[in-house]
């Protein structure tokens, strides 16, 4: 039995999510059926993250167990194959020991969130951004969202199906950024709970909109209390961009 590493890229739109559903498709379940059609083999694909309906994934890292004895590149052409046409594509794929594990060895993640700061309409990009019509304050965004940064219980800013065992967190980063009509918000930490990026993104759209002042996020987070959060923000704006692993000498860590 061989462990194979794969980074997937994918488009959530037409998904239920990652992780396999009951009521819909998923990417899990796409490339779970892939590699059936490839090997002949049931398998279970483990993934660092998990992402909701709509969140998309600029570079998931996740892991399958083949018997079959095949090459990383040979298996990531076929996969490919058999992945058309959903909107997901394997862009690497490696043998990793068998102790290794896409969700288990993964030290941090990181996410960003696009949001589209103007009015006309998008086209090119539509299901891609979160689009705010009005003119948002992107510096005004950085400075409250520093108040988050560190280790704090996030319990507002956790979905009440969250199924993590604490609301204790540490962020280490919470940056935003504007580039043009497009404002990015950039989180990094080991792991996050259910909602908690877009919740803390919602609450920082309010006060670039200059509906909240900038200590209130801070005191939305001391609440401790779900009903504190201003606004949840959208799935459809929310990227998985990396997983990192471990010391330099795991063949995964330049993920």
């Amino acid at each position: 039995m061989t462990r194979f590493a794969l980074t997937l890229e994918f488009d959530g739109t037409p998904f239920f999510g990652l992780q396999r559903q009951k009521d819909g498709p998923s990417v899990q379940q796409a490339v779970e059926e892939a590699v059936m059609r490839v090997t002949g083999e049931e398998v279970r694909m483990h993934s660092a993250g998990r992402t909701d309906a709509g969140v998309h994934a600029l570079a998931m890292r996740s892991h399958v167990d083949i018997a079959r004895d095949i090459a990383p590149f040979r298996l990531m052409e076929a996969l490919n194959a058999h992945l058309r046409p959903d909107p997901v594509a394997v862009t690497h794929c490696e043998i990793v020991p068998d102790d290794w594990h896409a969700r288990f060895s993964c030290t941090g993640r990181a996410y960003v969130y696009r949001i589209a700061n103007r009015r006309a309409p998008l086209t090119l990009e539509k299901d891609r951004l979160w689009q705010v019509p009005q003119e948002l304050n992107h510096e005004a965004m950085h400075r409250a969202a520093q108040a988050l940064v560190g280790l704090h219980d996030f319990t507002t800013f956790r979905s009440v199906h969250c199924q993590s065992d604490s609301p204790v967190k540490t962020l280490d980063r919470l940056a935003v950024e504007r580039d043009g009509e497009e404002v990015r918000i950039h989180a990094e930490a080991r792991s996050f709970l259910h909602h908690q990026v877009r919740s803390m993104v919602g609450c920082l759209a309010l006060v670039g909109m200059g509906r909240w002042d900038e200590p209130r996020v801070a005191e939305a987070l001391a609440a401790r209390d779900r009903q504190a959060l201003g606004l949840n923000a959208p799935p459809h704006g929310l990227y998985f961009v990396r997983a990192v692993y471990g010391e330099s000498g795991d063949p995964s860590s330049e993920n």
